[in-house]
């Protein structure tokens, strides 16, 4: 008989998503300058966290579905590197910039498939 998943590493990859959108979302205050007006500000701001807003939706369902967290972050991640290379960044500076945001998420759609293995095709410790 397997033993249940650790309360660790059940809430790991949980919080550290929530960090990452929280993360994601830090780009955004860029728009945020003394000549802009409220409404621009407010525009901006939303528009920017466009795909951190998404990607905080698709945590919500991940929460209880761990497959989801797993192929999202990992989809995430890969699109993240496509857009480097699509917007021509020069390749020692593409590597650095991947692994700054396509790494997190790499490590959290691992450990949401960590725990939906754990879930569904548990291993006897």
């Amino acid at each position: 008989m397997s033993q249940p998943i650790s309360k660790f590493e059940y809430w790991t990859p949980r919080l550290l998503s929530l960090a990452f959108v929280a993360f994601l979302m830090l780009f955004s205050l860029d728009v945020i300058t003394p000549e802009a007006t409220l409404k621009e500000i407010l525009i901006g701001l939303f528009m920017h966290n466009i795909p951190a807003l998404i990607l905080l939706g698709l945590t919500i369902v991940a929460w209880r579905h761990e497959l989801v967290g797993a192929v999202v972050f990992v989809l995430a991640g890969l699109v993240y590197i496509g857009f480097t290379i699509y917007n021509g960044v020069p390749f020692p500076m593409n590597l650095t910039w991947s692994l700054t945001l396509a790494g997190p998420a790499f490590l959290i759609g691992f450990l949401y498939y960590r725990n939906w293995r754990e879930k569904h095709h548990p291993v006897s410790r």
